[in-house]
């Protein structure tokens, strides 16, 4: 029987994989969603439309190597089944889905944030499927089709009054935030517009790892933590410490941010899987997989290729 109820927090699971210690197994019974290797993941068939969009090195290579830029794991978006070793989770979902529907076996490859796009950048990845997001100064050195609406927020501890509805209230805080990622890019320019206002700039800080973060929040160490929406609404969800204090559009206030299928600008790859993206749009396919991960407000009537991102920096 298929298990695709609300995940509960993870994190440690997904992690422990990187310290060398065992896994504190969780059943699947208990947690409501299944974290086995296995995963009787919702499947595509293939689109001769979207197939035929493909070059012929990767047609004929058969296989569909995927960028996931999750390291040592950030749940429900990318993190490691209870064998300690298999991708799975959301972002692994969609890829697995657009390789099917483009006749190709995805190999996914977990790497850091960071070298997922000097992978890219070699052709070492054919495609990043990692919540990326669409902004001006990636379009620069990539091509996007989107398939998800991305949101980002503020988690803090439960019980306090402090509320982010816009970029003056930071001031003076310390944040947690993921290194090279839009969230990072949002608090620096606000930063920025805080002290050009004589206003205190927010100090912030960056971990390696989730539970470092969670950890320092715990603490105190750091009054906040900003991140994707889908992995904070997860860890308060399940928590019960923690709560959301801020939820912004990823692109900043006047734009809808778009997470995208990322690959290396004009290799041409980027049609084939807008198609595909389209194909499992149509067929429910996505859907289905949306609503296993409990992210189904976060769904796009289409995909677009290179749509308006987050601006750069004026």
């Amino acid at each position: 029987m298929k298990r695709v109820f609300l995940p509960v927090f993870l994190f440690p699971l997904a992690l422990l994989a990187g310290c060398g210690a065992e896994p504190q197994a969780t059943a699947a019974s208990e947690t409501g969603v299944d974290t086995s290797a296995q995963q009787n993941r919702v499947t595509a068939t293939k689109n001769d439309a979207a197939a035929s969009l493909l070059p012929a090195r990767i047609r004929d290579r058969g296989t569909l190597i995927v960028g996931a830029g999750f390291g040592s794991g950030s749940v429900p978006l990318g993190f490691y089944a209870d064998d300690n070793k298999t991708p799975i989770g959301l972002e692994v979902d969609i890829a697995y889905l657009v390789a099917g529907a483009l006749g190709l076996k995805p190999e996914i490859e977990v790497t850091s944030w960071e070298n997922l796009f000097v992978g890219l950048d070699s052709a070492k990845y054919d495609v990043g499927f990692s919540n990326i997001t669409v902004t001006e100064k990636r379009k620069q050195k990539y091509d996007f089709a989107t398939y998800r609406k991305d949101d980002i927020a503020f988690e803090a501890k439960k019980g306090g009054s402090w509320r982010v509805r816009s970029g003056k209230d930071i001031a003076g805080k310390t944040i947690a935030v993921g290194s090279g990622t839009n969230q990072e890019k949002i608090l620096v320019d606000w930063n920025e517009a805080n002290v050009k206002a004589g206003r205190p700039a927010a100090t912030i800080k960056y971990f390696q790892k989730n539970t470092d973060t969670y950890l320092a929040l715990s603490s105190g160490r750091i009054d906040a933590y900003f991140g994707p929406n889908p992995s904070i609404a997860y860890h308060v969800k399940t928590s019960g410490e923690t709560e959301t204090i801020g939820k912004f559009s990823g692109a900043g206030p006047t734009l809808q941010g778009l997470i995208a299928a990322t690959t290396k600008k004009d290799d041409g790859l980027v049609k084939a899987y807008q198609a595909a993206l389209n194909a499992v749009i149509a067929d429910g396919s996505y859907a289905k997989v949306l609503a296993r991960w409990n992210v189904s407000s976060e769904a796009v009537a289409k995909s677009e290729i290179n749509p308006p991102g987050l601006p750069l920096t004026s």
